[in-house]
């Protein structure tokens, strides 16, 4: 009876021994649940967005023409000397190869410039926000016209000195007009040295863009040029 007793208990005990297949097969299971488990969980969300490259804030993708818009950012800092007031957005259009560059207060005119770009290609530009009562005594509550801040044959003669840092006499004019873009009237002038200026009134600015290229420059890409000068205009529906 001992000696069965004895062969009951070690059969007892083997069988209580995990088999070493079953163990080995367990541990790949709980590998395999393990990895699915990893591999099914959400990775974290990144939320972090930088500057794409060869994009600038504000400036749009480039159109089937190689045009880009570009469009003054929303929250965009910036007071622009006396009388201070809230800056309207404005837009115009640029060809590829144009890229936003600093602004320097030790520019001329540097704590009115607003922006300024430059293509290799194509030549420079900078728009500038004047507020009016640096020049003029406007009433409180009123939104004037550029019309009756300045006539049209005495804008250029004003403000030309502060664009170019050169006088401005109408026999460097080589053409001019006015026109109309969204109800505010635009003064337009191209000069001699290949300076193109357009400029309005709105909400106690002037908003200026003035482009400039060199003769070379000027050559290829003056037809360029004067229609980014046509195409500026401020945004009075995002007042």
């Amino acid at each position: 009876f001992s000696a069965n007793a004895r062969t009951r208990e070690q059969r007892e005990q083997r069988s209580a021994v995990p088999s070493p297949t079953l163990s080995r097969r367990g541990l790949g299971a709980a590998a395999a649940a393990l990895a699915l488990g990893v591999c099914s969980a959400p990775a974290p969300a990144l939320a972090v967005q930088g500057m794409i490259a060869g994009r600038v804030p504000g400036l749009a993708p480039a159109d089937a023409n190689g045009v880009r818009r570009y469009t003054r950012p929303e929250g965009k800092s910036g007071g622009h000397g006396v009388g201070w007031t809230e800056i309207t957005p404005y837009t115009f259009d640029v060809y590829e190869g144009w890229e936003e560059i600093p602004v320097s207060i030790a520019d001329p005119g540097g704590t009115e410039i607003d922006v300024r770009f430059n293509s290799d290609e194509d030549g420079g530009l900078k728009v500038v926000l004047a507020p009016v009562l640096r020049f003029a005594d406007v009433q409180e509550g009123t939104n004037p016209t550029i019309e009756e801040l300045i006539p049209f044959e005495r804008f250029m003669a004003g403000f030309g000195p502060e664009l170019t840092q050169n006088p401005v006499d109408d026999d460097m004019i080589v053409d001019k007009f006015v026109d109309t873009r969204d109800g505010l009237t635009y003064y337009n002038f191209e000069l001699k040295d290949h300076t193109l200026v357009a400029a309005t009134v709105w909400k106690k600015r002037v908003n200026i863009i003035c482009l400039k290229a060199p003769s070379r420059q000027w050559r290829t890409s003056a037809d360029k040029l004067r229609n980014t000068m046509k195409s500026f205009k401020v945004l009075t529906a995002q007042a």
